[in-house]
C-alpha cells in the first residue's frame, strides 16, 4: 500500500524577503510548516547574514526551481576596503589589512574587469563540495581548499554610491552560480586594497522582487490559516523565462499522463524548451517538435 503524504496539496511560489541572522534552510522549514504544505524548496541559497529574495517553491512549483535558479538575479552589496576576512565577509576573522584606499576612478576601471564571462573562485567557507564534504565544514576545521574557478555571467557590475574612503556600494546582475564575497575579494586584491563584504541584499531573482516579499513576521501572523493561500504565487511564475504553448484538449490529457501531446504554438523553434498551458494552468514543461511538446517534467493539476 502506498504511504499517504503528509500535509497538504498546495502549489505555487511564497517570495520571502528573508531578514539577516536566519538560514534559508530555516525559511524554507517555517513556510512549509505555516502553508501545512507536502514539499518545499527553495532557488537559490542566501548565507545567513544576507537579506532579500528567497524564492520558496510548495508542491509542484518545485519542479520549476531550476529555471528560477538559472535566471538573473540582482544583488546590492557593501564592499568594506582594507582587511580581507577568513569568509569574505564581516563573519570571519581579519588575516589581512591595507592602508591603501583607491580613487572612485580606479574602482571604476577595476570593475569593468569583473563583468561578462569571468572565472569565480567559491569562498572558501561555500557550500560547494570537496570530495563530498562541504566546503565550509573542511574550513571551520582549518583545512585550507585549492577550490576550482568557475564561470559566472555577470551581465553588470557598477558603483551605488562611495560613503567614505574605506566602502564602496556595488551593483551586480548576474547569472548561476555567482558568489559576492568572491567579487568583493577579488575587487579588493585587484585594487590592491584588500576588501570583503559588510552587507549584501538579493534585490530581485527572476521574475520576483524583494520589495514585493513577504516579512516572516507575516508568514507567522497568518501561518495555518485560510488567509494564508493569499500570499501563494501561481507556479506559472516559475517558468516566465520559458515560451508557452497551449495544449489541444486531446494534447493535454496525453502531457498530463506523460506522453507528447499536440500543442499550439507561436515563435517557438523545433528542439526548443517550453511549457504546455492549458485552461489557463501550466501542464507540463518539455521540448516541442513538430507541433508536439516532448515533456520533462508533468504537472499534477490537482495540487
Amino acid at each position: 500500500m502506498a504511504r499517504t503524504k503528509k500535509g497538504r496539496a498546495v502549489s505555487g511560489w511564497v517570495v520571502i524577503d528573508k531578514p539577516a541572522g536566519v538560514t534559508s534552510t530555516a525559511v524554507v522549514n517555517k513556510v512549509k510548516w505555516a502553508f501545512q504544505a507536502q514539499k518545499a524548496g527553495h532557488a537559490g541559497t542566501l548565507d545567513p547574514a544576507a537579506t532579500g529574495v528567497l524564492a520558496v517553491a510548495l508542491g509542484e512549483a518545485t519542479k520549476t526551481v531550476p529555471y528560477i535558479t538559472d535566471a538573473l538575479k540582482c544583488y546590492r552589496f557593501m564592499v568594506t576596503l582594507g582587511a580581507a576576512t577568513t569568509t569574505d565577509d564581516t563573519e570571519g576573522a581579519v588575516v589581512e589589512t591595507s592602508a591603501l584606499r583607491p580613487l572612485d576612478s580606479a574602482i571604476a576601471e577595476a570593475l569593468a574587469g569583473f563583468r561578462g564571462e569571468i572565472m569565480q573562485v567559491p569562498p572558501q567557507f561555500s557550500a560547494v563540495r570537496v570530495e563530498g564534504e562541504r566546503a565550509y565544514d573542511l574550513a571551520r576545521e582549518g583545512v585550507e581548499m585549492d577550490l576550482a574557478a568557475r564561470p559566472l555571467w555577470v551581465e553588470r557590475l557598477a558603483m551605488v554610491s562611495r560613503p567614505d574612503p574605506d566602502h564602496v556600494e556595488l551593483e551586480m546582475v548576474c547569472g548561476k552560480g555567482g558568489y559576492v564575497r568572491s567579487i568583493a575579494r577579488d575587487l579588493g586584491r585587484v585594487l590592491g586594497c584588500l576588501g570583503h563584504v559588510a552587507w549584501l541584499r538579493r534585490v530581485w531573482s527572476g521574475p520576483f522582487d524583494a520589495d514585493k516579499g513577504t516579512s516572516l513576521d507575516e508568514i507567522d501572523r497568518l501561518a495555518r490559516s485560510p488567509e494564508i493561500d493569499t500570499l501563494l504565487l501561481p507556479l506559472e511564475l516559475g517558468l516566465a523565462d520559458l515560451p508557452k504553448a497551449i495544449a489541444t484538449p486531446e494534447g493535454a490529457a496525453r502531457l498530463g499522463n506523460g506522453n507528447p501531446g499536440m500543442v499550439i504554438a507561436h515563435d517557438i523553434a523545433y528542439g526548443d524548451e517550453a511549457w504546455a498551458e492549458y485552461q489557463g494552468r501550466a501542464i507540463a514543461v518539455g521540448v516541442y517538435r513538430a507541433g508536439e511538446l516532448h515533456p520533462s517534467r508533468v504537472f499534477n493539476r490537482q495540487a
